[in-house]
């Protein structure tokens, strides 16, 4: 069943400028949130903006919610679960729009900075699946925060404005990399080597005359003489960091014809945010629309920021609470009858691997949303399989609405395979499916999606929230 190409639904003119216009604000969006955190700080800005009051404040005064109010829960600052109060009791289910926020990168370790030989380094773990050859020889961006014991919060941004340093990881000149040719992809970088550089200059001795035990470290004592002046920081202080290595620099637009963007965290942010913009269309909908934005998804969905937390479904309870009518069974049933959207990249057909796809069940640039009725591995393993009944309605809603839209597996059988939150909130008796944008150069420091994908999923779940 052949797809059209979205763009000849959009000649020149304001349709084919509202789909650039969109992807304009995504593209800036992607450039200043590289972080978890960093997403979770801009979407409260823009819910508050747009009305959205804080479940912490709606506990604290004792509010009463009704249909039409807009109530937004900050997970540790690292999740965010949005609502848009419907007419229907909640009870009754809630259409929900679910992406993750997480993107594959490298983590500071806690007791990371050390001196090498005149160098100073900073020891990293890496975060999610990555291929380690593509994180070398890269100029990369430190994002994130940094705790004292007093409490107080230093936020960290290096590398992304202008006049900012970079720092990266090394590779092994091609003159003397015989024997790491021959290795695996695998091993052609280990992780234990993927170690920032980020200085190599001492601090300068004290006077002669003064009595000061003689810095032996003197290029990493240079570095804390840095980090203290400038941020006001101590080595020790790194044991409560928590701090990203993203790549530095813009998302760009790609290609001649600008039609699609390249950046850093596509997965999953071309997902959360036309979800999130979404959500900001909804005004009194019949039944409750939500956007739930979660971390950790690319290393399993575990702790208390990540979709195996019970933070959402404490969330609905205490809003439920509010209501003035609070049960067990109406939390239960309001997770149950809930219809779901579990918004998460697909991998995009790239004619320089055709080997790895099924050309009739993959996803390309330029053919719409994409639906996941399973992902999965070999027997369909660790996957949500949405039902023929919840796929057959959501058909309806996108051709009632004149969404482009197209189906696609994660390449071949046996090939390989994936996942996303969609099994654990299935867990409820939700209908699941997972859908959203493809991409190419997936978990690469950069990834490639096209406009038009991007903005029939931005139409998508508008429509789902507003006819599921």
């Amino acid at each position: 069943m052949e797809r059209e190409n979205v763009w000849e639904k959009y000649p020149q003119g304001k349709e084919r400028d509202d789909v650039y216009a969109f992807a304009e604000d995504y593209r800036k969006f992607i450039s200043d949130c590289k972080t978890e955190r960093e997403c979770v700080d801009e979407f409260v800005r823009q819910a508050e903006q747009a009305g959205f009051v804080d479940m912490e404040q709606v506990i604290e005064k004792n509010m009463e919610i009704k249909a039409g109010d807009r109530i937004y829960a900050n997970n540790m600052g690292k999740g965010l679960a949005m609502f848009v109060i419907g007419k229907e009791p909640l009870s009754a289910g809630m259409n929900i729009l679910g992406a993750h926020i997480d993107s594959p990168r490298l983590d500071l370790k806690q007791d990371p900075l050390y001196e090498d030989h005149d160098l100073a380094m900073l020891d990293t773990h890496y975060y999610g699946g990555i291929k380690k050859y593509q994180w070398v020889t890269l100029p990369l961006a430190l994002h994130g925060v940094i705790v004292k014991k007093d409490g107080s919060v230093v936020s960290v941004n290096i590398g992304d404005k202008p006049g900012d340093p970079v720092f990266g990881v090394s590779d092994l000149l091609i003159h003397l990399a015989g024997e790491q040719m021959e290795k695996k992809a695998s091993k052609v970088i280990e992780g234990e080597n993927l170690d920032l550089l980020i200085g190599s200059i001492p601090l300068e001795e004290p006077d002669k005359n003064d009595d000061k035990e003689k810095v032996k470290e003197k290029v990493k004592a240079n570095i804390l003489h840095l980090l203290e002046k400038e941020y006001g920081i101590e080595e020790e202080d790194f044991l409560s960091a928590e701090i990203e290595v993203v790549p530095a620099g813009e998302a760009r637009d790609y290609g001649f014809d600008r039609s699609m963007i390249m950046g850093y965290g596509h997965d999953d942010r071309v997902c959360a945010y036309p979800s999130f913009m979404a959500m900001l269309q909804m005004e009194k909908p019949q039944y409750t629309s939500v956007c739930l934005l979660v971390d950790k998804e690319e290393i399993g969905s575990v702790g208390a920021s990540g979709m195996q937390s019970m933070f959402f479904e404490n969330t609905v309870a205490e809003l439920i609470y509010a209501m003035g009518d609070y049960s067990e069974i109406k939390v239960r049933r309001a997770m149950r009858n809930s219809k779901v959207l579990s918004s998460d990249v697909s991998a995009a057909f790239d004619p320089n691997f055709p080997s790895v796809m099924s050309s009739r069940n993959t996803a390309y640039f330029g053919r719409g949303l994409v639906f996941n009725k399973y992902t999965g591995a070999r027997g369909k393993s660790g996957s949500n399989d949405a039902s023929a009944e919840y796929m057959g309605k959501l058909r309806h809603i996108m051709d009632t609405e004149n969404v482009a839209f197209q189906t696609a597996e994660l390449g071949k059988v046996d090939q390989g395979g994936g996942g996303t939150i969609a099994y654990i909130l299935a867990n409820y008796g939700m209908q699941v499916i997972d859908s959203g944008v493809a991409v190419i150069n997936m978990h690469a420091p950069w990834e490639i999606i096209s406009k038009a994908d991007l903005y029939e999923a931005y139409r998508g779940y508008v429509a789902f929230l507003k006819l599921a």
